[in-house]
Order: structure tokens, then C-alpha cells, then sequence
């Protein structure tokens, strides 16, 4: 079995995230590179990968999230700045978990739950209490053994144009998060 390393992401890894993606999702899910820079830059102790040591310059997997204002969602594939930080209540954040991949020499070690794990503790520990993501090709019965739900119809339709973005499958879903 292989031995992987999750490790908090870094600016040089974004090419072999980019990689990763390609991998795993079709064009229109596909962000480009500035794009995530942006996601890594707003929150770089809740974005991880997962790669074999032996293998340099490669990883098995990536998670990017971020703080992100309840009352909104993030643009795909959009710059993001934190110019809403200084508008925005500490109460009013909700953890956005928005990309998570798992390239195919990577499937089957488990590093879904371990990115995800590491990560949701840095974001606790930052202060969130709310999660928020949008599930993507057919990936909500994933995220529901995770303990997220569907959003509420009436908080789904306010941000159905974003949503549209994700394709036709797509599922806004939320989850407190304990202690």
C-alpha cells in the first residue's frame, strides 16, 4: 500500500493541482490557475494536498476552502479577494468547502477523509461553526456520510444562478460544525 503525506498546500503545488483536475472533472468544472491562487491565498491553513514522498511534483489529491460570507457563494472559477473581511461578522462566516479531488493513483487510500479532516480542524480552530459546499457529479451521498444535508429549497433558489454554474446536478449542502 502507499504511503501518502497530507501537507498544507503551497503556490508551487498549483501546477500539479491543475493537474489533478483535469483528472478528475470535465470542462466546465475545470478553474484556472489564478483562480485557485486566490482560494489558497484567502485561507492557506484550510487548503491541503496528498502526495506520495517518492514521487516528486506530483500529488494524489487537493482540497481547497476558505471562510466565506453565509449570505453568499463563491463565483467558479472566479478571483476571490477578501475585501468582505472588513463588512463581515466573525458569525455571519461560513466554511466553504470548495474543491476537493482525488486523482486515480490516489483512490482507494482513503485521502478524501484525511484532507478533509485536517482541514475542517484548522477551520474550527479559526473560529467557523457552519459549513457550507456545493456537491458536484454526483457526489452528495459522499458528502452526506460527512454529515452535510441538502440546503433548505428557499436558500438553494437565492443562489440558483451561481448554482447553475455547477451543472444541473449540482447540490447546495450545509453542516454544523461540533466541537
Amino acid at each position: 500500500m502507499t504511503n501518502f503525506t497530507v501537507r498544507p498546500m503551497v503556490l508551487s503545488d498549483l501546477p500539479a493541482v491543475l493537474a489533478v483536475q483535469a483528472s478528475c472533472y470535465s470542462g466546465g468544472l475545470l478553474e484556472g490557475e489564478s483562480a485557485l491562487a486566490s482560494r489558497l491565498a484567502l485561507s492557506p491553513s484550510t487548503c491541503w494536498v496528498a502526495h506520495e514522498p517518492a514521487q516528486r511534483g506530483t500529488l494524489a489529491a487537493y482540497l481547497f476552502t476558505h471562510a466565506w460570507p453565509e449570505d453568499s457563494l463563491p463565483p467558479l472559477d472566479g478571483v476571490l479577494d477578501d475585501g468582505w473581511r472588513q463588512h463581515a461578522a466573525p458569525d455571519t462566516l461560513t466554511w466553504f468547502v470548495h474543491d476537493m479531488a482525488v486523482a486515480p493513483a490516489g483512490r482507494g487510500a482513503g485521502l478524501a477523509p484525511r484532507l478533509y479532516a485536517v482541514a475542517r480542524a484548522a477551520a474550527h480552530a479559526a473560529g467557523l461553526r457552519r459549513s457550507r459546499l456545493i456537491a458536484v457529479q454526483s457526489a452528495a451521498p459522499w458528502w452526506r456520510r460527512l454529515g452535510y444535508a441538502p440546503a433548505p429549497a428557499q436558500t438553494a433558489a437565492r443562489h440558483a444562478g451561481k448554482l447553475a454554474a455547477y451543472g444541473a446536478s449540482a447540490v447546495l449542502m450545509e453542516r454544523t460544525l461540533a466541537g
